[in-house]
């Protein structure tokens, strides 16, 4: 105490000195003075005028933190020793040619029905034959989700929240049943259905629950000195019922992403899935529906639609639509921007894209080797945003070879990679790989369709490892969607920014290097959506 004394200043040290002989009683009756009548009668006031807005408040705490336990069945195909029935050259459209695939009940009713044949495309086994609904009877599900559109606008967001938070107890719980649903429907392995729908969907819901209030909640708008008299928010209002065409390459993720953020934006929702995955839909939108029912919540507010393209296009010209989500290809990202224009409704549109990875001199090869394998095979090359194109300086265009050509020779289709979504794009694929090797390219591994010994009505394609590509050849301007790894040489970093910047796509990329302003100087000067620095 006495080396503390003396540290102190002159005129501090009698202060303290008084401060350090009071009892805590004594502090605290210096301080706050002890209560009377008059200043216990104003706390008492204060609180019982603040009583409902704090109790309001916490049964709101109370209800968003709520999370509502519920069960819903795994299908028997999703177990991994099940076996079913193996198709003969499988398509969507197997039932034409074998007629004990249809369902029992069919033809029954007297009424003609359009079907689709659903597959396991990584083994050919049959998986379900589903009826389709006509246009009166799909327009009669949208009329349903838009009816039920008011009611759920009303609800708050601490309900939604706690839909959100029974959602991803769900995803925990049955985590891998729904890999196994999405691999049986898609063909992937499940280390890529972990990634690619697991991780990003609940990362998706955290960001909702954290950040999904706050971020539609009014918010002030600074005004000006000739409307100082006046506040200005900003408001956001549900738009009514929205639809979302999806694709199949994340059966999971894709179908539950816009649904998530159209019912916590207190919309409505219709999806349209892709008639490649309708078996795995149909059982994730039950899960979802089987949430909302558990929740209290309306499960009309959730429709989904499985129909083919005719059918389609009166589900995006529905006047009681009033915003359209679209994943997939770019001909038909065409056809729904004319829909949409047509009712005049907003649209948000990510098609493909032929996404390169510039990699820098100097870069450290083996580190990023394997961040390189995952961007060109996972999901068997079928990702909207995975690499598709490695731009790589001439310094270490051979070193860049000698690691990929070893490591995509060890891959096993079945195993390390899955398979394609059905045998539709092989022969294309093999096509446009001779017609680059005709113009001067090297196929040092793959190449061509996988003959699995066990499963020989499988859709799989050799990973392939595809050299001295140029940049006027097709295989460097057209997407491929398989596992197919395209290297292109090149002597200058702005020549292959430019070339890259004369393409016709632009969804993504990547840049890779020891130098981080030169990497940021070239992703600067990349025309993409997103790009990710040594990511």
């Amino acid at each position: 105490m006495v080396e503390t004394l003396e540290s102190l200043p002159e005129y501090v040290r009698p202060w303290f000195i008084w401060l350090s002989t009071l009892t805590l009683g004594q502090i605290w009756k210096t301080i706050y003075n002890p209560p009377n009548k008059i200043n216990l009668t104003i706390a008492f006031l204060v609180i019982s005028l603040k009583l409902p807005e704090y109790l309001k408040k916490f049964r709101t705490w109370r209800e968003s933190k709520r999370v509502v336990v519920f069960d819903w069945p795994l299908p028997k195909e999703a177990n991994k020793d099940w076996r079913g029935k193996i198709i003969k050259s499988p398509s969507l459209f197997s039932h034409n040619q074998d007629e004990s695939l249809l369902p029992p009940e069919s033809g029954k009713t007297g009424e003609k029905r359009e079907h689709i044949t659903c597959y396991d495309p990584s083994t050919g086994y049959h998986l379900l034959t589903i009826p389709l609904l006509t246009a009166s009877e799909v327009s009669d599900q949208i009329t349903k989700t838009h009816i039920a559109q008011k009611e759920w606008a009303q609800t708050t967001f601490a309900q939604r929240t706690s839909f959100l938070r029974s959602l991803k107890a769900w995803v925990l719980k049955d985590m891998h049943g729904i890999v196994r649903v999405a691999c049986r429907d898609t063909g992937k392995t499940e280390v890529d259905a972990v990634f690619g729908e697991i991780l990003t969907t609940l990362s998706k819901l955290d960001w909702l629950i954290t950040y999904g209030e706050k971020t539609i909640s009014p918010t002030a708008r600074p005004g000006n000195l000739l409307l100082a008299h006046k506040v200005s928010k900003v408001h956001y209002t549900p738009l009514g019922t929205v639809l979302a065409l999806v694709s199949w390459n994340y059966s999971f993720h894709n179908l539950i992403s816009p649904i998530l953020a159209a019912l916590f934006a207190g919309n409505t929702i219709v999806v349209k899935c892709s008639e490649q995955v309708a078996w795995s839909s149909l059982w994730f939108i039950g899960g979802i529906k089987a949430c909302l029912r558990a929740c209290g919540l309306n499960d009309d507010v959730v429709q989904l639609v499985i129909c083919l393209p005719d059918v389609a296009e009166t589900v995006t010209r529905n006047k009681l639509i009033k915003h359209i989500t679209f994943i997939g290809s770019e001909p038909v990202g065409k056809k729904v921007a004319l829909a949409a224009a047509e009712i005049m409704v907003p649209t948000c549109i990510e098609l493909g894209g032929k996404d390169p990875s510039v990699i820098l001199p100097g870069t450290d090869l083996n580190f990023f080797a394997s961040t390189w394998m995952r961007g060109a095979f996972q999901s068997a090359g079928q990702n909207c945003i995975g690499t598709e194109l490695f731009m790589v300086h001439r310094s270490q265009y051979n070193r860049f070879i000698e690691i990929m050509e070893s490591r995509v020779k060890t891959l096993r289709p079945g195993t390390d990679v899955g398979s394609l979504i059905s045998h539709a794009p092989i022969p294309k694929l093999e096509s446009i790989l001779t017609s680059a090797e005709k113009s001067g390219a090297r196929i040092l591994v793959g190449g061509k369709q996988f003959n699995h010994p066990d499963y020989p009505e499988a859709a799989y394609f050799e990973p392939t490892l595809i050299v001295d590509v140029t940049m006027d050849m097709d295989i460097a301007q057209e997407e491929l969607f398989a596992p197919v790894m395209t290297v292109v040489p090149y002597d200058e970093v702005d020549e292959a920014v430019e070339w890259l910047n004369r393409s016709r796509f632009g969804l993504g990329g990547g840049v890779y290097g020891k130098d981080k302003k030169e990497c940021r100087r070239v992703a600067e000067k990349l025309e993409c959506g997103m790009i990710a620095i040594n990511e």
